[in-house]
């Protein structure tokens, strides 16, 4: 059975239409690379997913609940669906473990002891266990990134959406964060990976999703998609993020 359940949403901008019937199913297990120019709907698609964008047609279900029923309990979806920004989004005032063990304190009544356990473990995962009391300002742009993607751990989702997350940063700091991708996706996270980043699509996507103005173009596994690309789009596309 599919965990996430994507069915022929559409979602507007007043006039402007940003998703034209797109329909995904993802596996439990699946790392799914979403590709496409800017504009193409990819990390809208990604906010429909978590409910921060309200669809206008269309159904989405992730493990069952249907994430655009009214009557559904978004911030509770929100503690199976983690999803990390290109932009960090670490609160500047409170530490590492703070900024971590936040979600589960309140939103999962963990014990402050019991949480900071969690927060070293996370912590250990991403490479940066030395970091628990440190603060934000005293991290480099890719270590702030991994403590982001940590605190998405710690509430230990079903599903990871991951938007960009390496295009804030320089390359030296884009390889660490794509070394937690790549662990994250060995442990056997589901992952839907808006990304730019051709050569972990290949390696570590079952499948890339190529999107143009709205709609799934093309898909695939990944390998043979980024090696055979069937249609002129995407042919293009490629070639202008490999050159």
């Amino acid at each position: 059975m599919s965990l996430v359940e994507i069915r022929e949403i559409s979602k507007s901008y007043g006039a402007v239409q940003v998703l034209k019937g797109v329909s995904l199913d993802v596996t439990k297990g699946e790392v799914v690379a979403v590709i496409g120019r800017s504009g193409s709907g990819k990390s809208t698609l990604l906010r429909c997913v978590n409910g921060l964008e309200v669809i206008q047609a269309g159904t989405i279900r992730v493990d069952g609940v249907q994430v655009n029923d009214p009557a559904t309990d978004l911030r509770k979806l929100r503690q199976q669906v983690g999803i990390v920004f290109q932009s960090f989004n670490l609160f500047p005032h409170l530490s590492v473990c703070d900024n971590i063990t936040l979600a589960p304190r309140v939103v999962k009544k963990q014990a402050p002891e019991q949480a900071r356990e969690i927060a070293r473990d996370v912590l250990r995962r991403v490479g940066l266990e030395g970091k628990l009391d440190a603060f934000p300002s005293q991290l480099s742009g890719g270590q702030q990134q991994r403590v982001a993607i940590a605190r998405s751990l710690a509430m230990q989702p079903k599903l990871m959406l991951f938007d960009e997350v390496t295009s804030a940063l320089d390359p030296e700091l884009t390889g660490e964060v794509l070394k937690v991708l790549e662990s994250v996706a060995q442990e056997g996270m589901t992952m839907i990976l808006v990304t730019h980043e051709m050569g972990f699509a290949r390696r570590f996507g079952s499948r890339v999703v190529f999107m143009h103005e709205g709609r799934i173009h093309e898909e695939g596994q990944a390998a043979a998609v980024l090696a055979e690309p069937q249609t002129p789009e995407l042919k293009t596309f490629l070639s202008a993020v490999l050159h």
